[in-house]
């Protein structure tokens, strides 16, 4: 497998205010939502520009959280950013990392004339299910990514290494799992299958761990990977190595690099599928460098599996 990065733009709101922290992408309409894991206002890029999109109410007065301002704390986390069905209408899936009580919130987004319908709900009870199936205590849940194949969602558990915890998985339904968002069942209802770990390996002695993930139309799974050197599932560390890890049922295939971009590692933190030719699949990648006054970067990614 190789990857290749064909481009990188940074993301800016049309007032030229950067979009920060991005941690997941999806498609919706004619364009992505990109969420910001430092706010509760998300990018809706189009061809026309990118918006504000609000999809989560302010949290004691605050859309945006900041470490150096004492806030961090209070940030919903939103890390996970896939398409999903409503009422037989496209819409996107967000979802909190659930590395802490306020991080438990799921939000749907859907079209309603070409304008977006917001809906959020606390899924807690959800959480400590996928905890109790990964057999981690809550401190280690750390959801950062989810890919969708079909009728079900993929979610992923980041892990730490360092922390002894495996990168993971879980299967939900997703036709369960959205209407728990939507308050038609309970969180506490969503089903909870096939928990699996993966090894994704170490650089400079940092162990990978997954950020994000995309379905293959042949059921295979591209993940994200980032080797960032933190002590547990709350604090940013430095990130010494980004990679692409193609995973085949329960085995790891392969695990390749992402080239750097102008000397810097980027960490990747969201994936979506743009489409997939002849064994070459072509990635929108959303980046987190931990910097809150940087603007995220796209980056165009291709991927030959070879």
């Amino acid at each position: 497998m190789r990857v290749f990065v064909d481009g990188s733009r940074a993301l800016r709101f049309d007032d030229g205010t950067p979009v920060t922290a991005a941690s997941g992408v999806g498609p919706l309409g004619d364009g992505w939502v990109v969420v910001q894991d430092d706010a509760t206002i998300a990018a809706w890029w189009r061809p026309g520009g990118v918006a504000r999109l609000r999809v989560l109410p302010p949290v004691e007065g605050l859309d945006v959280f900041r470490e150096g301002e004492g806030t961090k704390h209070l940030k919903p986390d939103l890390e996970v950013a896939c398409p999903v069905g409503v009422d037989g209408g496209p819409a996107a899936l967000l979802l909190g990392s659930g590395s802490s009580p306020r991080r438990m919130r799921g939000v749907v987004v859907r079209l309603d004339g070409g304008h977006p319908v917001v809906r959020a709900a606390e899924l807690t009870a959800l959480y400590e299910r996928v905890a109790e199936r990964l057999d981690l205590p809550m401190d280690e849940v750390n959801l950062e990514g989810a890919s969708r194949s079909g009728d079900v969602v993929r979610w992923f558990n980041r892990g730490n290494l360092r922390a002894g915890v495996r990168s993971a998985s879980v299967d939900v339904p997703l036709e369960s799992l959205v209407a728990a968002v939507l308050g038609r069942v309970a969180a506490s209802e969503v089903p909870v299958h096939r928990p699996q770990e993966y090894e994704l390996g170490q650089v400079e002695g940092v162990g990978l761990a997954v950020t994000d993930a995309v379905a293959l139309p042949d059921g295979r799974v591209l993940l994200s990977a980032a080797a960032e050197d933190t002590p547990n599932a709350v604090d940013d560390g430095p990130v010494v190595a980004t990679a692409l890890a193609l995973v085949d049922g329960d085995t790891v295939v392969a695990v390749t690099p992402v080239p750097e971009v102008g000397g810097h590692v980027h960490k990747v933190e969201g994936l979506a599928l743009r489409h997939v030719d002849d064994g070459v699949v072509h990635l929108l990648a959303v980046v987190d460098d931990d910097d809150p006054d940087a603007p995220s970067a796209a980056l165009d990614l291709r991927v030959e599996l070879g």
